[in-house]
């Protein structure tokens, strides 16, 4: 092991604190100079976006080894993901040169914890579990129990929602009550799966990602001289996206770290938005409980956003609860206001978008919350052969439970004599069809060489299961001849389909997605073949840099800045993808949730330099959209491809604060913009609570609400009444 006088003598580079600074800091703020000195001890540091966080460690870093001289043996950098740790060192070595970045330790979380697993095997002399590194080992063996556990077998969209609930319940550390009541929220039998998959793991003597962390969590918990080596070993500790890292990975740190040892984690529990992968952000909330003498640092300045962006996010990121108490201030002046759009219809928008792909001169980033949202553009954009960037294309959506089912019902539509088919979608038409006559319909037919359904006229069923039977039948037969659009809307409102997706509370935003695609086809055939056609494309396509039209998930776009942005499908149900109804009623876990949507929002919308663009549709409503909208200055505009659509700039991103008002009885200035299910409000007669529902109108504006006092009482209020006889908003 190098020690720091060894490196220092080896770099010949000894500097004082000053000559540090002025050789390369002198570009740093008066924060990011404190974050850059504060060395010794727990430390967090809470940085807004675009806050110069990667700059910050980065110089730190050199810091610690020129100034504080740290054996760079002595220090571990941990980041999210490999791409992020190749970046950092890039980044080191552009500024540091070489020669020392060779020597600084840049690790992902399971890169440290492959380490341990590695050196607590030479301890007691065994060899350790072989990861899985190919997907299709782990695969094979969920398939396989997906299979025997839940009598189907199952999508590729199915094994890799199965895969992700897996891991968060490894990250998450859930008992075994847990994770059945996970299961039972995603209509699966995940605690049966869970089980068998992690004893076929042990039975081979494998382990996954996340049973790598596990595991060495466990060797360090359960061997003292294994963890008295690491924590002698990495004496300084520093995090990247801490507010990424999952609870089990925050567990590691922490006992590597101690109690009170070198930890330098930066992190911004408003940019957490990686809840599906069990991101933790509590454990940063939590860091002065769980670190004693901790220092809370801060970078509030956005180099990055015009000030009105920087202005409109902050005030909409305040209205999270679990969150410290900060605020993100502009560096850049005022300058291009944050546009709302209001289509006349969802469906709208994307020959909206295909016009300003093809008139883009600069760089324009479309953002949206699920992959599914962009595949009608991406269909539009590669008939039109306008060109564009796709980031991270997701292939999720073409296997889907609900997609499958919908090209199983076409299928079948165009061959009624296929019993593979007939008994795959049977059931989802409510025609309460038994599995043992479904079978004998399908014998039948084989037997008689006529259409499955026809075979219903010869076995003995109940008479309504007959009619039910007949109807179904006469709607494939009209199907088999109509256009994919018109057949799509058949099997969603007529043929029962729909009923069954939301009674099995299935999301049906799938449906409205194939049915924009089917819009640009005359047959069923040539759709089935154009949507196979669209995921060999975004399979194959590769990124085309030179293109200024970026598409991209929220999710793929952390990190990343671009000149213009437009957020799309900002409709309740989808973005955010739930609502909460009533606050009071809600659970934990659907207020850590819909506090989470708040910040994928809260980081699409950072993600702008220079305009900001959200679109609002007219027949969807948005509780987002409408927190930003003031009531006023909304003029309608048609734009060059005829739709109609109101544009409405936010001149004034204040709005959404609170106004104080001098006289509360009488002045309207008390009377906020919306409301927000959780704010606290305080009424004369009645004291303090909190809204705990809302109604709104068409236009997302209130129109009455419940507030429930802390004395424990529910009270109804008209909007915007109420606030002009004396109530008021709580800052």
């Amino acid at each position: 092991m190098i020690t720091s006088d060894e490196f220092l003598i080896k770099l010949g580079v000894v500097m004082t604190d000053k000559e540090f600074i002025d050789r390369y800091c002198s570009h740093l703020n008066n924060e990011q100079l404190t974050a850059v000195r504060t060395i010794d001890g727990p430390v967090l540091l809470l940085a807004v976006p675009g806050s110069g966080k990667t700059t910050v460690l980065v110089n730190r870093l050199g810091y610690m080894l020129y100034v504080k001289g740290i054996s760079p043996a002595n220090i571990l950098t941990l980041t999210y993901t490999v791409a992020a740790t190749k970046d950092m060192a890039r980044r080191f070595e552009s500024i540091f040169g070489e020669e020392s970045a060779e020597t600084i330790e840049f690790r992902t979380i399971n890169g440290i914890c492959a380490k341990i697993i590695s050196h607590y095997g030479r301890l007691i002399g065994k060899k350790s579990f072989d990861l899985i590194t190919d997907e299709k080992i782990s695969g094979k063996s969920l398939t396989d129990i997906y299979l025997k556990v839940m009598d189907e077998y199952p999508t590729e969209s199915d094994i890799k929602n199965v895969r992700t609930l897996i891991t968060y319940c490894k990250n998450m550390m859930l008992t075994k009550d847990e994770i059945k009541l996970r299961g039972e929220d995603e209509g699966i039998k995940l605690l049966d799966i869970y089980e068998k998959y992690n004893a076929d793991l042990k039975s081979r003597s494998l382990m996954d990602y996340d049973d790598q962390m596990i595991y060495a969590y466990r060797m360090l918990k359960g061997s003292k001289e294994l963890l008295d080596f690491y924590r002698d070993k990495y004496r300084y500790i520093c995090v990247d996206e801490a507010q990424d890292t999952s609870k089990i990975q925050h567990m590691i740190i922490s006992l590597l770290a101690g109690e009170s040892g070198n930890l330098f984690m930066v992190g911004d529990e408003d940019q957490s938005i990686y809840g599906f992968r069990a991101a933790y952000p509590e454990a940063l909330l939590n860091f002065e409980k769980e670190h004693k003498g901790a220092k809370v640092l801060v970078m509030d300045k956005n180099y990055r956003s015009n000030a009105k962006i920087v202005q409109c996010a902050d005030l909409f990121i305040q209205k999270n609860f679990n969150r410290h108490k900060k605020h993100m201030s502009a560096t850049r002046e005022e300058s291009f206001d944050i546009t709302v759009v209001t289509m006349e219809s969802r469906r709208a928008q994307y020959k909206y978008l295909l016009q300003v792909a093809g008139e883009t001169g600069s760089q324009t980033a479309v953002l949206y919350r699920d992959n599914e949202s962009i595949l009608p553009l991406v269909d539009l954009l590669e008939r039109e052969s306008v060109p564009y960037r796709i980031k991270s294309a997701d292939m999720a959506f073409f296997t889907h439970r609900v997609v499958v089912d919908v090209t199983n019902i076409l299928k079948f539509a165009l061959s009624p004599m296929d019993p593979e088919l007939f008994m795959k979608v049977y059931f989802k038409f409510q025609t309460y069809l038994r599995k043992p006559d479904a079978e004998k319909m399908c014998y039948i037919a084989d037997q008689k060489h006529t259409g499955i359904l026809d075979a219903a006229e010869e076995i003995d069923i109940n008479r309504n299961v007959l009619g039910n039977v007949r109807s179904l039948r006469t709607h494939f037969r009209n199907m088999a001849g109509e256009n994919p659009a018109k057949a799509l809307s058949r099997i969603d409102k007529y043929m029962g389909y729909g009923d069954y997706l939301r009674d099995n509370n299935i999301d049906d935003n799938k449906l409205f997605i194939l049915e924009m695609l089917a819009k640009n086809e005359s047959t069923i055939q040539g759709f089935l073949d154009r949507l196979e056609e669209l995921r060999l494309i975004l399979t194959e396509k590769e990124e085309n840099y030179r293109a200024k039209f970026i598409l991209s998930t929220i999710h793929s776009s952390k990190g990343l800045e671009y000149d213009n942005v437009i957020l799309m499908d900002v409709i309740n149900g989808v973005f955010p993808s739930k609502i909460i109804k009533n606050f009071k009623k809600a659970t934990p876990q659907e207020k850590r949730d819909y506090e989470e949507e708040r910040r994928i929002f809260y980081v699409g919308m950072t993600r702008a330099k220079e305009r900001l663009t959200i679109f609002k549709y007219a027949d969807e409503p948005s509780i987002f959209v409408g927190e930003l909208i003031p009531k006023e200055k909304k003029a309608a505009t048609k734009s060059k491809d005829g739709t109609r659509r109101k544009e409405n700039a936010l001149t004034k991103p204040t709005m959404l604060l609170k106004k104080k008002a001098q006289n509360p009885v009488t002045s309207g200035e008390n009377i906020p913009n919306n409301l927000v299910m959780g704010e606290r409000v305080f009424q004369p007669k009645y004291g303090e609570g909190i809204i705990c529902d809302v109604t709104w109108d068409e236009d997302e504006i209130p129109t009455k609400f419940t507030v429930e006092f802390d004395d424990g009482r529910e009270r109804k209020f008209m909007y915007p009444f109420a606030f002009t006889t004396g109530m008021k908003i709580i800052d």
